[in-house]
């Protein structure tokens, strides 16, 4: 650590570095203080003290008010269950297509990765409209099925691309040596590589989770009942009703992007390893 520290003393460009990183991280996280600070503060309070001011009383209050005034305990259940069924699934999906297109030998597969790779290109806003004709012409409109289809449609791709390049740089041998003792290949994928993907799929799991946790767009051309509304649905029907209860607002806030923390802080540790793996060109 103190060669560390004598190195960037002696390298000022080092050191220029490290403090635009570091002033962009605050850049970053100010926005978070200002909103835990303000749910945490009366109304009275927010009005006189200023915006990252501490607050002198903490008023926990707002937390249970705005869970209850907001009704976020249907939206919570959806976004629970929309997560845990897409996330898991969209992960084994593109894990099995990414092994197939890396390992099994078809004079298509370069063509199949190519269409993919295309598809993660489309931005998905310009395809709301024909997508709400295709999920309404199926009858799924307002469905769980009609948004969690959606959403595999999208994100699997980008999961695709990202294992290919893993499993290509897997040496031949490992698989080839498997294969020659009589092992299938769903048996090599389960036995070989899936454990040594884990920290890949960590890292997936969490851009993964992230995305489809705080999507907005399209749950709000989906879903049309509010008893069927995720949380980033729920969260802005409480602000068009309580815009101006701002201690609960960010109570509301804070309520909604916690569980996103959580599986970062949980799963954090492989998330720089597994993309640099997943990085890796084969």
């Amino acid at each position: 650590m103190k060669q560390m520290i004598a190195a960037t003393r002696r390298d000022p460009v080092l050191m220029g570095l490290w403090l635009s990183l570091l002033v962009f991280a605050l850049i970053w996280f100010a926005p978070f203080v200002f909103i835990v600070f303000t749910s945490l503060k009366s109304s009275p309070e927010i009005m006189t003290s200023g915006a990252f001011t501490p607050p002198g009383a903490l008023v926990t209050q707002n937390y249970a008010t705005a869970w209850n005034r907001g009704g976020f305990d249907h939206a919570f259940f959806n976004s629970v269950f929309v997560t845990v069924i897409k996330v898991p699934l969209g992960l084994m999906i593109a894990a099995l297509s990414a092994y197939a297109l890396a390992r099994m030998k078809n004079r298509w597969n370069k063509l199949v990765l190519l269409f993919i790779v295309f598809g993660t290109m489309i931005p998905f806003q310009v395809m709301l409209a024909p997508l709400f004709t295709l999920v309404n012409s199926l009858g799924l409109v307002d469905t769980y099925l009609g948004l969690i289809l959606p959403y595999l449609a999208f994100g699997i791709p980008y999961q695709i691309f990202i294992l290919h390049s893993f499993f290509k740089s897997v040496p031949k041998e490992l698989s080839e040596a498997a294969l020659i003792d009589g092992a299938s290949h769903f048996t090599t994928f389960r036995r070989i590589f899936l454990p040594i993907t884990l920290p890949v799929m960590a890292a997936l799991l969490i851009l993964d989770f992230v995305a489809t946790w705080n999507e907005f767009a399209m749950a709000l051309v989906i879903l049309q009942d509010a008893d069927k509304w995720t949380l980033p649905l729920g969260l802005m029907s409480f602000q068009g009703q309580f815009s101006n209860e701002y201690g609960q607002l960010n109570a509301a806030i804070v309520m909604t992007v916690l569980p996103a923390v959580l599986v970062y802080l949980i799963f954090q540790r492989y998330f720089v390893s597994g993309l640099t793996s997943g990085a890796v060109k084969g």
